[in-house]
């Protein structure tokens, strides 16, 4: 398979549109910037993945527990957690067409050097002296300002409470250290354990884009494992196995992939270690997934604003102590990108012709198999719904009588579906049927009481990685 480098992400967003994978959000109202609404193919691939790995990594494992928790949290956490202090960015302004910028980003496109590290005061100074706004071309810019990337939303409290100001979460791990204690009073988890949770968080970017990249709203699937501080470094390479492993389950090029560690000066405020997974997108290199060391203090920051006890006791030993915590982050938004990215493929026919394809793997697919009547004919039309529904049970199917045969193939291709299966006038005398694969566009004839078998076998090989985790 030929492997075709995008330049921009223009071919995926116009794809992802026609087939009904992504649409731009509030577009009857002319759009509302960086938000989307999933299609029903994207929002089968998200399900897809959401599930594949909350079984990867919270069914098949029994040391990590699951747990949903609220996107509101009481104000004090983000303030012990640091967020109300130290999650900000630094904005910039251009007084002259008003367009605002992160200064950090601003100076890192202008020189192509890392602003890593660097003081407001610094900041403020390259780019006023040596920077022209992007929009306009004009240096007129404002001093580098911090700006706070929480949601601010109001609750309905009495106008005295202080408590009326509440955030949208802007991570999901928050909601899983406030309930830490209760998961280990009322289950049966012991360290080393992890719990795990998918949820949505929402920051106030200054500059999102690059279509679902970056956004104001976004889907997290992530880790919180609580170990013993002496197990760290063994725990930390071994959760960076399995989350390579997970990108080879789902389809990932390992050549689009890397590992960045970050250096001191790009650590958060909460991390003593951080290693990015990066892919190679279109417009660039992004982050992927992350996997930090978190040391313990969330736990410790916690239990001195709240002023409650968070202390482990060892049941065989009786030691006391606090867990520090490695969390394996996944973002569900950007792992659907990445695919969409990875699998795309206009491939040049031999008759000149060129189809637009998702090479998908198989059990990632949106649809795993399209079940045709060759033609709009009642006896054909009636076999295929009655092979439909028997198949409804076994994959993710989809039925199809509209247009040419070549045309529905066309069609499936750009949805990813790995196999197409015709029924024919053959059919209704032998009882087999023609399954076309997607990728070599070979084709051959089954039993039709074989079909359930062979698809759910071809299907299920593909995730064979994923035991192994």
């Amino acid at each position: 398979m030929s492997t075709n480098i995008l330049s921009s992400l223009k071919p995926i967003v116009s794809l992802a549109k026609r087939r009904g994978f992504i649409y731009p959000g509030s577009e009857l109202y002319g759009g509302f910037a960086n938000t989307y609404s999933y299609g029903p193919y994207g929002s089968a691939l998200k399900n897809t993945l959401r599930s594949l790995w909350w079984k990867t990594f919270v069914e098949k494992r029994a040391d990590i527990v699951g747990l949903d928790g609220p996107i509101l949290l009481h104000p004090r956490a983000w303030q012990a957690s640091g967020h109300l202090e130290g999650f900000n960015d630094a904005l910039i302004d251009c007084k002259a067409c008003k367009s605002r910028f992160r200064a950090d980003h601003l100076i890192e496109q202008a020189t192509k050097n890392s602003a890593e590290g660097k003081t407001l005061e610094e900041m403020t100074q390259i780019i006023q002296e040596s920077i022209s706004c992007p929009v306009c071309g004009k240096k007129e810019f404002t001093e580098a300002r911090h700006f706070n990337l929480m949601f601010q939303t109001q609750m309905s409290k009495t106008k005295d409470s202080a408590e009326t100001k509440a955030y949208l979460r802007p991570e999901t791990a928050q909601a899983i250290f406030l309930d830490y204690k209760n998961v280990v009073d009322t289950t049966r988890v012991k360290i080393p354990f992890g719990i795990a949770q998918i949820g949505k968080a929402f920051r106030n970017e200054i500059t999102p884009g690059n279509f679902i990249f970056r956004t104001v709203e976004f889907e997290q699937m992530e880790i919180e494992y609580f170990i013993k501080e002496d197990a760290w470094e063994t725990t930390f390479s071994d959760w960076m196995e399995d989350m390579l492993l997970w990108c080879k389950t789902i389809g990932l090029s390992e050549k689009r992939l890397a590992i960045k560690e970050h250096d001191a000066k790009e650590l958060s405020h909460y991390s003593k270690k951080t290693v990015d997974i990066t892919y190679q997108f279109p417009f660039g290199v992004g982050e992927l997934y992350g996997l930090a060391y978190r040391g313990d203090f969330d736990l410790s920051s916690h239990q001195t604003h709240a002023k409650e006890k968070l202390q482990y006791r060892d049941p065989k030993t009786g030691e006391v102590f606090l867990p520090h915590v490695i969390e394996p982050t996944f973002g569900l938004d950007r792992t659907l990108l990445a695919l969409l990215c990875d699998s795309y493929e206009e491939e040049r026919l031999e008759n000149g012709e060129t189809r637009v394809v998702l090479h998908f793997k198989p059990h990632i697919a949106p649809v795993h198999a399209a079940i045709f009547p060759l033609m709009k004919k009642e006896p054909l039309v009636n076999a295929a719904k009655k092979l439909f529904h028997s198949m409804q049970s076994v994959c993710r199917v989809e039925y199809d009588e509209t247009g040419a045969i070549g045309k529905r193939y066309r069609r499936q291709d750009e949805l990813g579906t790995p196999y197409c299966i015709t029924i024919d006038f053959d059919s209704l005398e032998d009882q087999t049927v023609t399954v076309r694969e997607r990728d070599s566009m070979k084709q051959e004839r089954i039993p039709m009481n074989k079909l359930p078998s062979h698809i759910k076998a071809l299907i299920s090989s593909e995730g064979s990685d994923l035991h192994s985790l």
